[in-house]
C-alpha cells in the first residue's frame, strides 16, 4: 500500500543523516560553529552528491526562531526556506505515523517536542544525527555526529 518501509527509502535516496536543527543554521550561516566532525560529514555528502536530510520538525522551528520577533540572522528567513526547498543537497522528511509512534515509545529521555521529533525520525530513517545538543547525545537513542 505505501510502498517501500521507511528506512529503504532513505537508503535508496542515499541518505545517511539527519541534520538537527542548530546544525542546519550554523552549516548554512556559521559554518565555522560545527565541530570537526559535522564539518567533515557534511563535506563528504556535498563532495558525494549525497544529499542530507532535515526532519519537517525543524522547518517549524527555523521559522519560529527566524521569523519576525525571532533570532536575528544574515540569512533572511524567506532565503533560508528557499535554500532548503530548491537546493538538492537537501531532502525534508516528513514527520509521519511511524514516526510519532516512535515519539510515543521514546518515554521520558528526552522532554523538548522538537527534540524528540527529530531523534525520532532519526530512529525510524536508521540515520545518524548530526546534532550539539548535549542531551540529545547523552541519552544515546539515536547515533550522532558530534
Amino acid at each position: 500500500m505505501g510502498g517501500s518501509p521507511p528506512a529503504q527509502r532513505s537508503r535508496a535516496l542515499n541518505l545517511r543523516f539527519l541534520l538537527d536543527t542548530h546544525i542546519v543554521v550554523r552549516w548554512l550561516a556559521a559554518p565555522r560553529r560545527l565541530s570537526r566532525e559535522q564539518a567533515r560529514v557534511l563535506r563528504d555528502s556535498v563532495r558525494r552528491h549525497e544529499p542530507v536530510a532535515i526532519g519537517a520538525i525543524a522547518l517549524l522551528e527555523i521559522a519560529v526562531l527566524f521569523g519576525e520577533g525571532g533570532t536575528r540572522s544574515d540569512i533572511p528567513l524567506d532565503e533560508l526556506l528557499n535554500e532548503f526547498d530548491s537546493n538538492p543537497a537537501f531532502r525534508i522528511l516528513p514527520f509521519t505515523v511511524e514516526v510519532a509512534a516512535e515519539v510515543a515509545a521514546l518515554g521520558e529521555s528526552l522532554r523538548d517536542p522538537a527534540d524528540r521529533a527529530i531523534v525520532s525520525t532519526a530512529r525510524v530513517r536508521r540515520l545518524r544525527l548530526a546534532t550539539s545538543d548535549q542531551r540529545i547525545i547523552d541519552s544515546g537513542l539515536v547515533p550522532v555526529v558530534p
